[in-house]
Parts: C-alpha cells; sequence; structure tokens
C-alpha cells in the first residue's frame, strides 16, 4: 500500500506541476499566450500523468481487494516483484497513451484562431482551433480517454462491489477496517474520474462548465489527495492526537 502511495504522490506532484506554473503565470502576472511547442509539450505531459494516475488508481483498487478479500494470499499475490511489474505497466501505458493524444493533435492544420477556451492546453480545446473538420478525431479521442477513463472506473467499482460482498461474511471489527481502508481510495476515485469522464466522453461538445471542471481533476484533485490518505492513516492520525494532547497539555 505505502509503495503505491508513494508513487500516487510522485504523479500527483508531476500532474499539479504540468498546469498550475502556466496557469498562475497567466491569472497573477496576465500573461496568457504559450508557444505552440510548449503547448503540446503541455498537452502530453497532462495526458501522461493523468494516464497513470488512472492505471494506478485501479491497481490500487485490486490491490485493496485482494488485502480484504484474500488476505493470506496477499504477500504472494502482491509482492514487491509484481508490484514493480505493475508500476512499469501504468507508465508504459501513460506514455503509449499521450503519444497517441499528441499524435491525433499535431497532425491537425492549424491556421485559424489562436486562443484557446481554458486555463491550460488539452485536446478537446486544442483541436477545435484547427481549420479542418476535427469529427473523426474528436471520436478517436472518445476512443482513447473516453474509454481509458470509463472502463477504468467500471473497474474500479466492481472491485469494491466485491469487496462490499465479502464483507458480510466478516466480523463487526473486520468490516470497520476494511470500510475505513476502503472509504478514502473511493473518495479520491470519485473526485478524479467523475471529471475525466465528463471531459472526454463527449466529443465536439462542450459547456461554460469545463474550464471550472478540468482545473478539478487538474489541482484541486491532486492536492486533496495527501490530506485525504493521510487523515485516513491510523499512524499519522495517532501522530496528530499525540500532539494535539503535548499542545493541550503545555
Amino acid at each position: 500500500m505505502y509503495f503505491f502511495l508513494s508513487n500516487l504522490s510522485f504523479v500527483d506532484i508531476c500532474h499539479s506541476s504540468v498546469t498550475v506554473p502556466k496557469m498562475l503565470e497567466g491569472l497573477l502576472l496576465e500573461r496568457k499566450t504559450i508557444s505552440f511547442d510548449n503547448c503540446i509539450a503541455q498537452l502530453f505531459f497532462l495526458h501522461l500523468f493523468a494516464c497513470a494516475e488512472i492505471f494506478l488508481l485501479t491497481i490500487m483498487a485490486y490491490d485493496r481487494y485482494v488485502a480484504i478479500c484474500a488476505p493470506l494470499h496477499y504477500p504472494n499475490v502482491m509482492n514487491m516483484k509484481v508490484c514493480v511489474q505493475l508500476v512499469f505497466a501504468l507508465w508504459l501505458g501513460g506514455t503509449v497513451h499521450s503519444l497517441v493524444q499528441t499524435f491525433l493533435t499535431i497532425r491537425l492544420p492549424y491556421c485559424g484562431p489562436n486562443m484557446i477556451d481554458s486555463y491550460f492546453c488539452d485536446v478537446p480545446p486544442v483541436i477545435k482551433l484547427a481549420c479542418t473538420d476535427t469529427y473523426l478525431t474528436g471520436m478517436l479521442i472518445v476512443s482513447n480517454s473516453g474509454t481509458i477513463s470509463l472502463a477504468c472506473f467500471l473497474a474500479l467499482v466492481t472491485s469494491y462491489t466485491a469487496i462490499l460482498v465479502s464483507l458480510r461474511k466478516q466480523s463487526a471489527e473486520g468490516r470497520r477496517k476494511a470500510l475505513s481502508t476502503c472509504s478514502a481510495h473511493f473518495m479520491v476515485v470519485t473526485l478524479f474520474f467523475g471529471p475525466c469522464i465528463f471531459i472526454y466522453t463527449r466529443p465536439d461538445t462542450s459547456f461554460s462548465i469545463d474550464k471550472v471542471v478540468s482545473v478539478f481533476y487538474t489541482v484541486v484533485t491532486p492536492v486533496l489527495n495527501p490530506l485525504i490518505y493521510t487523515l485516513r492513516n491510523g499512524e499519522v492520525k495517532s501522530a496528530m492526537k499525540h500532539l494535539r494532547q503535548r499542545q493541550v497539555f503545555s
């Protein structure tokens, strides 16, 4: 669990670092321009870390499923070699996904407007600037990003459903511990997958709320992840309790 949490922390830092600095520059310094090359680079790394986080959350759900539903087999099923292989696979999958998204974007001709209706460069707002029909490209984006987001979310729902079904056979204390372990993960999954599915499962359709939703999954969720996981951790809660007691005593 801690191995995957450390990887999640790294992904969250990288994910936010792709968009937040340029976003703050535009909001605070009124520098709202970006070169085409930097825009494509931002798009590439945005999808790389976002897709890596999607795969990582799915792997973490499987890790929790094995730990709760097959605890005696957990050390063999989720040994360190398997964990390293899964992390390597998620980065490989994220790289392939990002390369596909970038290729779909840069192959289009851009000869018209140069203003995107977003706080950062992403595929849906960028391809709207292309001076050609982008319906096919939009469908390919849905079949890539939308399918990955929706399929992983359904896999997560399935794993949690299996966990809830298995809890009926456990004691009240076992159910409490299992639900406490999974509740933080489920909160992160909901906060992250909801906006992703909302953005990437509808081609050639945009709403005014899209900018707010995109900021939510690129900035807000990575910031909340450490708080959600930390506050649900027994060791951290114990340390905070001792700290409060020391402060009261002082």
